[in-house]
């Protein structure tokens, strides 16, 4: 008997992505992933969600968590995503997630979550304190990515594994209950240039909100004054900037500013190169900051604009939920009859 390949999914073409609401967006989650929202909204049908579900694996200030799901929404608001277009909603205002994520969990294999990376990155030594959804979220990741049957999902480099999971539940799923191609096999959407931002203070480590320098990353609502103050700050090398990309490659914070510059511009690295080579950092930063707060200004302004009106949020937020939920509860129903659950 010879292994036979998975049978193919024939249903539409979707993509999936969320930002858990935990602290200020900055720079890097713009490169990385908002500008890529509003790219795919108009390629492809887009469902992106705050995962407020995911944001209490670790202690959320409970009087907080609601004005944080409204400033990342405001966000994908303010960076291009268009709620008429994408589907834009809070992941705890669809039910299916969480239900779906059960019988998942019933699905993955202790083994496959034991392999999870990033799960004994964040809990170090000490993770029997850490909660058993932080453990068990990547198997929530698959349920919010299949629930909607999304056929791509954009990822950053510590999340291909957990794609890699999502991909084995749903192939286990459908082999269990005899459901040929029920779920599909969900490719990753790569980031592309500009996706691995790094910490202004320190080019080997990536850009992080919770960095306790305010001077390590820009945030989207940082003002222009904040933003050009920033860049003017951001560590540097005595050295000029080379001719080509091999002469940054043990200079880090160098290669990190040349790349935010590349990224903001849309061109590339050895574009940016070719027009500052021989200039040192006197010169290029006041450029790389008009660039920055030429981008990054309006959006800042944007939300807070957004943010002063939080019923109208509410209101997209609300609506965006109505959309996600007449796709979810189908497949949950479907997924519900196929288990064998009682349906009354």
């Amino acid at each position: 008997m010879t292994d036979q390949p998975p049978a193919p999914y024939a249903g539409p073409q979707r993509v999936l992505s969320g930002v858990q609401p935990s602290g200020n967006l900055h720079l890097g989650n713009y490169l990385g992933a908002l500008v890529k929202f509003a790219r795919l909204q108009h390629e492809i049908e887009t469902f992106i969600f705050v995962a407020d579900l995911h944001a209490i694996t670790v202690w959320q200030d409970p009087a907080k968590l609601k004005d944080q799901v409204r400033e990342i929404a405001a966000a994908y608001l303010a960076t291009g995503l268009d709620p008429k277009v994408a589907t834009i909603f809070a992941q705890s205002a669809v039910p299916a997630h969480a239900e779906l994520a059960w019988v998942f969990n019933c699905v993955a294999r202790l083994g496959w979550l034991d392999r999870m990376t990033q799960f004994k990155d964040k809990a170090g030594k000490h993770k029997e304190r850490e909660s058993v959804g932080l453990y068990t979220y990547p198997v929530l990741q698959a349920a919010d990515i299949l629930v909607y049957k999304a056929t791509h999902v954009p990822v950053g480099e510590d999340q291909k594994q957990h794609l890699e999971l999502t991909r084995d539940i749903a192939q286990k799923f459908n082999n269990d209950f005899s459901a040929p191609g029920f779920f599909p096999l969900p490719e990753p959407v790569t980031q592309g240039p500009g996706a691995r931002v790094m910490s202004l203070r320190d080019g080997s480590a990536k850009m992080s909100k919770s960095d306790p320098s305010e001077y390590s990353r820009i945030n989207l609502t940082d003002d222009a004054d904040a933003i050009a103050q920033k860049v003017r700050k951001a560590r540097t090398d005595a050295e000029p900037l080379p001719e080509t990309s091999e002469g940054l490659e043990s200079r880090p914070e160098a290669r990190n500013l040349v790349g935010i510059y590349a990224a903001l511009a849309g061109v590339s690295e050895a574009q940016v190169l070719a027009e500052y080579a021989g200039q040192g950092f006197g010169a290029f930063k006041p450029k790389l900051a008009d660039l920055a707060v030429d981008k990054l200004g309006p959006i800042g302004g944007e939300m807070r604009r957004l943010l002063a009106d939080p019923a109208e949020i509410d209101r997209i937020l609300g609506a965006g939920a109505e959309r996600a939920n007449a796709v979810a509860r189908p497949t949950l129903a479907e997924v519900k009859k196929l288990v064998g659950y009682w349906a009354g």
